[in-house]
């Protein structure tokens, strides 16, 4: 197909060109936090770390946000872990009680021990200190820290579109990586003495080929990661039928004044275990999370530390009604249907975590890798376009 191979030639340019910032930043971030947790814990040991208080023992998370809750009446916590890491605070994420009245913070540290607050930040916040560093790169891979206009996350959307055509260009920039079948050994070899050009060239067509596949999982997943209901599970439902989440289920409004209030969270927890006893889990509740909009408690079953996914299907969760504490719904790990367990695998295989510490490796160096692409890819547009205009030039004076 020859005549193909021209227009292929102009959508693997224009697509990388209108691309390569997003995805240069998208790679170079998404190298650092494939270890988030350990590089904010390392500037930040005041948040991450607690000291032990003589004679009074570890509470666990549902009994610290209730204590919190107690202490605090202006805010609401949304999500706590169960068990704090020996030695760490235990890091809730909070809601202002009353919208009305904004906190100046949305995750706070406290001690596990006495059920202090001893530090407060603004996750994700536009501030580049030591304290909001981590939490700034992690929104800006996803993103760009665009504001959202009308109800319209910018950002997401914008990350999410470049993901789609980042998946797109995959197939193109295979296929024009091969001119010619009968000499496809060239495009899998780096020419390292013959010039600076030829050399770039082969970084951007043979390095994308060597790591053409993991590219291509990076590529797709990203399209998850940011437009989830509103591309991936639309697609993926078409093949294989997803069970609907809790979220789709109870989208019901936040509680009238007048009822009756929900049960604590210790009291979640407890109703929590007693059902995954029955149902024959063996991990322990690592996490309890708030849902306003659908009058529920989720708590999921995770190893302390594994809140990020326990395993290549992520973790289990329990959907909890909030007033009666009846199970409305469960996620349950390596459980559902074919398209379930896909959607299952997405947040493991972008972030690494599905191969564990050699998979979050792997992900840093695909990111340089995704860097190093965009930078080569727009430096030969640059080196073309610059001998474009030198020819033209050329001719115009003969």
């Amino acid at each position: 197909m020859p005549a193909l191979r021209p227009w292929l030639v102009r959508l693997h340019r224009w697509f990388g060109l209108g691309a390569a910032l997003f995805l240069a930043i998208a790679g170079l971030t998404g190298a650092v936090i494939a270890w988030d947790h350990e590089i904010d814990a390392w500037l930040n040991p005041g948040f991450y770390r607690s000291a032990a208080v003589a004679h009074q023992r570890i509470l666990s998370g549902a009994e610290l946000a209730d204590i919190i809750m107690q202490r605090h009446p202006d805010l609401h916590v949304r999500y706590v872990s169960q068990a704090a890491e020996p030695g760490h605070s235990n890091i809730m994420f909070v809601d202002p009680a009353d919208p009305a009245r904004p906190l100046g913070y949305n995750q706070i540290a406290v001690n596990p021990y006495s059920g202090d607050i001893q530090a407060r930040r603004i996750w994700g916040a536009l501030q580049i200190d030591r304290l909001h560093l981590l939490p700034f790169v992690y929104r800006l891979h996803y993103s760009l820290h665009l504001p959202e206009m009308g109800g319209f996350d910018t950002g997401i959307w914008l990350m999410g579109l470049t993901g789609i055509v980042w998946s797109l260009d995959c197939f193109i920039a295979l296929w024009l990586a091969f001119p010619h079948w009968r000499q496809w050994r060239k495009s899998l070899a780096f020419r390292w003495q013959s010039g600076s050009y030829k050399l770039v060239f082969d970084l951007h067509r043979s390095g994308g080929v060597w790591l053409w596949g993991l590219l291509l999982v990076l590529a797709l997943t990203s399209v998850s990661m940011n437009l989830n209901a509103q591309v991936m599970r639309p697609l993926v439902n078409w093949f294989s039928p997803l069970t609907p989440r809790i979220a789709e289920q109870r989208a019901l409004p936040s509680f009238p004044a007048n009822t009756a209030q929900p049960l604590s969270m210790g009291r979640a927890v407890e109703l929590a275990q007693a059902e995954a006893a029955r149902r024959g889990w063996s991990l322990p509740v690592g996490g309890i999370f708030w849902m306003t909009a659908q009058q529920a408690y989720g708590v999921g079953f995770f190893s302390p530390g594994q809140d990020h996914g326990q395993g290549p299907f992520g973790n289990s969760w329990l959907y909890l009604d909030a007033l009666s504490g009846e199970v409305v719904g469960a996620e349950i790990a390596g459980q559902g249907s074919t398209g379930d367990l896909f959607m299952q695998t997405q947040f493991p295989l972008h972030s690494g975590r599905i191969l564990g510490t050699g998979g979050r490796v792997l992900v840093s160096v695909l990111g340089l890798a995704v860097f190093g692409f965009s930078l080569t890819g727009f430096w030969i547009w640059l080196k073309k376009r610059t001998g474009r205009k030198f020819m033209r030039r050329s001719l115009n004076s003969l």
